[in-house]
């Protein structure tokens, strides 16, 4: 026999999952007080097993019924009450909520022993994990039919942990809070906004695009309520955020959110401009100052891509072992049947090494990788600026330093120009494209012609320290190590919540162990340094880590055992 499930609350949950019940046999009961939700449900999932209503008398022949709700206990106090008078006397009711107390739901509404809590971090069919809540008040039966409920939903059912899944959920609206933050001051687009957090960190969704998915109303409420139990500024909701739930723009469910959907439910692509007024300088050889692991992977990318390159390194030791690890990468390359070995002997032509900075002299474009720290970078843009000839450009590749800064060191301060690349840059698909009001139409033109000759996405974004991804990503990280401190959950549980809850490919502190603490710690602080109000300040324990000099996987601990500890 199928089910007959109910769905209180059409937005992005409800609709989400009536959209994977529907797909999965079960006959659908959809309840929604707004006659343009109905309408908009009808025309995406309509179908001979969708019924849908606007009052709650409806579903007294459902199973079970979702309540998903905007996050407001009164709110979900009062119907699951009416739900309790209206239903049959063996119905199961399941509260969707994120952040309240399933047990004092349970109990208010006057059913304790049929509702159990659903938590979904991402709605469906775009997220296919849940976690089911039970209560000590939670009859067998109830739990039974909720889990076969789930199933049906074609979602895994997953046992976080209330106190994980809630420090998850935390961290995560914290950081979509502040890539509002950068969206309302104008600092990048939405599209590059998005693009930039999900090429950088490797995510499967921007945090615009998942904030739209979860529901614009659906986190403001959930931020309100996490402001006023921690008072944390990094919960307080965004200006913006305010302004779009006032105008009715909350996602993907309304057709407008952050991003524009279609009736199907699909972002519709912004009309396509000109990245820049300028037009492209003309690139027929490169240079590359710095002959670390950055240094090297961009002089790798460069070759490969066609263009004859120059590596200039301290010593020529240095320089020959900067050689021999390019050689020994593209080896690989041929090893894993990626590239022919006369390509590989095509490409090696292309690379020079040396130790002078006159070997520069012919290249239009240098691409500086030295050490983030301005002393050393200014006497080697200097020494650069020295050798080019007119119109070539430069290029920094800084991370928590000024492009302005660099700019100014040299007498061209309009032929500069970030390009962020991360790392390994053979690897990483995101470079950080940051120009300066001096910087040249084009020159910002070049540069983006060169990202795409690379094979790359390029991001615009100001001359800010942190640019999109370290401003956005080493708050979140240092917020998840104050987590540590105000709450009982451990690094292994808040790791595991991120990764299973938001698809992060991985959980905050095996990132800070991979980055490197000492690293995290340089970007915290340059952070803070360059922020009107100091935050963020690096937390304790990071400090305390690195004083003692666990600095993640390279030593062997950091927040956690590399290997294992063995």
């Amino acid at each position: 026999m199928s089910l007959v499930i109910g769905v209180v609350g059409l937005g992005g949950l409800g609709e989400g999952l009536t959209k994977v019940l529907l797909a999965n046999g079960a006959e659908v009961i959809g309840v929604d007080s707004d006659l343009d939700v109905l309408s908009r449900v009808q025309r995406r999932l309509g179908g001979p097993r969708l019924g849908l209503a606007t009052e709650l008398v409806d579903l007294k022949r459902a199973d079970l019924v979702v309540e998903a709700l905007p996050e407001d206990y009164d709110t979900k106090q009062t119907v699951l009450q009416q739900l309790v008078e209206q239903c049959a006397p063996g119905t199961v009711f399941l509260t969707t909520t994120s952040t309240l107390p399933v047990a004092k739901l349970a109990i208010a509404s006057g059913a304790p022993d049929r509702v159990v809590g659903l938590r979904y971090f991402i709605p469906p069919p775009y997220g296919q994990h849940a976690a089911l809540i039970g209560t000590s008040t939670a009859a067998p039966e109830a739990l039974h039919l909720a889990r076969t409920a789930v199933r049906l939903a074609g979602t895994e059912i997953v046992n976080l942990g209330g106190r994980p899944a809630e420090a998850a959920t935390a961290l995560l609206y914290a950081c979509m809070n502040r890539t509002i933050d950068l969206a309302d001051a104008g600092y990048a687009t939405v599209e590059d906004l998005d693009t930039a957090m999900k090429l950088g960190c490797g995510l499967k969704f921007g945090p615009l695009h998942l904030l739209d998915l979860i529901g614009l109303d659906t986190v403001r409420a959930a931020l309100i309520a996490l402001h006023e139990s921690t008072g944390s500024g990094s919960y307080r909701p965004s200006p913006l955020l305010d302004r779009m739930v006032e105008q009715g723009h909350l996602g993907r469910k309304t057709g407008r959110g952050f991003h524009r959907y279609d009736d199907h439910g699909e972002i519709i692509p912004p009309p396509r401009t000109r990245v820049s007024d300028g037009e492209p300088r003309e690139i027929r050889a490169a240079g590359v100052v710095g002959a670390g692991v950055m240094g090297r992977g961009i002089a790798e990318i460069l070759v490969v891509a066609g263009i004859p390159t120059t590596l200039i390194a301290r010593t020529r030791d240095k320089a020959e072992q900067a050689a021999d690890r390019i050689r020994s990468s593209l080896t690989r390359l041929v090893q894993k049947g990626r590239m022919s070995e006369q390509d590989r002997q095509d490409v090696l032509a292309r690379l020079t090494v040396a130790t002078g900075y006159e070997a520069l002299s012919d290249a239009d474009i240098v691409i500086e990788a030295v050490a983030e720290d301005m002393d050393v970078k200014r006497p080697v843009l200097q020494a650069v600026d020295a050798v080019l000839k007119p119109g070539a450009i430069i290029a920094t590749t800084t991370s928590s330093l000024s492009v302005t800064g660099c700019a100014d060191a040299t007498s061209r301060p309009a032929d500069v120009i970030g390009l962020h690349f991360f790392n390994p840059a053979p690897v990483m698909k995101l470079v950080e494209v940051v120009r300066t009001e001096h910087t040249a139409d084009d020159v910002h033109a070049t540069a983006h012609a060169l990202v795409k000759w690379l094979r790359k996405t390029a991001v615009d974004c100001a001359d800010r320290v942190g640019f999109i991804v370290n401003h956005v990503l080493f708050p979140y990280l240092n917020d998840a190590i104050g987590m540590l401190g105000r709450t009982d959950v451990t690094v292994e549980e808040i790791d595991t919540a991120v990764v299973t809850a938001f698809q992060h490919p991985m959980g905050p502190f095996t990132l800070l162990d991979t980055i490197g603490l000492d690293v995290s710690l340089a970007i915290l602080e340059a952070l803070a340094a360059a922020s009107q109000t100091g935050e963020p300040v690096p937390a304790d324990e990071l400090r305390h880590l690195v004083a003692a000099g666990r600095l993640g996987t390279k030593t062997g601990s950091g927040f956690r055992l590399a290997n294992k500890g063995k």
